[in-house]
């Protein structure tokens, strides 16, 4: 996951305990638009019109503005979707991402692309960075939220996703795609500290914590750094 670019993994809802995953990723069918038939009939009758004095005319500040002129004025935020993994003994497991050397050891997940959610992306994304195919239905571990910031013009929000337990075997056939990541490594949570920023340790503590509890975490205050 691309995070000087940035793809930066990242919680909300409840966070199940974890199950290994299953090789089948989840998709949902579109709905369809529901047509309102015709109103009843009903009787009709004429009123008399109101007559009120005229008030005064809106300020050009209070005007409503049409739609894509309103969403101009609006923050913009990029979105991302991850998926985290430990062994049968819950250690964790994080990549070593070739394009960053802020944050090197990232889980599995990117950006969304264009008519994406957030689950999706996680699935997808994890095929592509290790083989590993994570089935549904989403188990919501924690919420991600940054500020912009002088790297990066727009906000980040994303969703991380449980992938469950792997065995070692599973950890042993993870394919990882070169021009994004050239390491795994699966270690205890303590030995992650010298290897990661503070505050990302602080993330990956939270995440294991939801993973332990069934709450899922919501990690609010992960700014772009100026």
């Amino acid at each position: 996951m691309h995070d000087d670019a940035r793809h930066r993994a990242g919680g909300e809802g409840a966070a199940p305990t974890a199950a290994a995953p299953a090789v089948r990723g989840n998709g949902a069918a579109p709905r369809r638009a529901r047509v309102p038939g015709p109103p009843p009939s009903r009787p009709v009758h004429q009123e008399q019109p109101m007559t009120t004095s005229p008030g005064p005319s809106p300020s050009p500040g209070s005007a409503w503005l049409p739609p894509e002129q309103f969403a101009e004025t609006l923050p913009k935020a990029t979105v991302f979707g991850s998926v985290f993994f430990t062994d049968e003994r819950d250690h964790p497991l994080h990549l070593r991402a070739v394009y960053s050397s802020t944050h090197p050891w990232q889980w599995p997940g990117g950006t969304t692309e264009a008519g994406e959610r957030p689950w999706r992306t996680a699935v997808r994304e994890c095929e592509e960075e290790t083989g590993i195919v994570v089935s549904g239905p989403p188990r919501l571990l924690a919420a991600v939220f940054g500020l912009p910031g002088a790297p990066w013009p727009y906000a980040t929000a994303g969703y991380v996703f449980d992938g469950g337990r792997l065995t070692d075997q599973q950890i042993k056939e993870i394919r990882l795609a070169p021009e994004e990541h050239d390491e795994y490594r699966v270690l205890p949570l303590p030995q992650w500290r010298p290897l990661m920023p503070a505050r990302d340790f602080d993330r990956l503590r939270r995440v294991m914590e939801a993973r332990r509890t069934g709450r899922a975490a919501y990690i609010g205050a992960w700014d772009w750094e100026d």
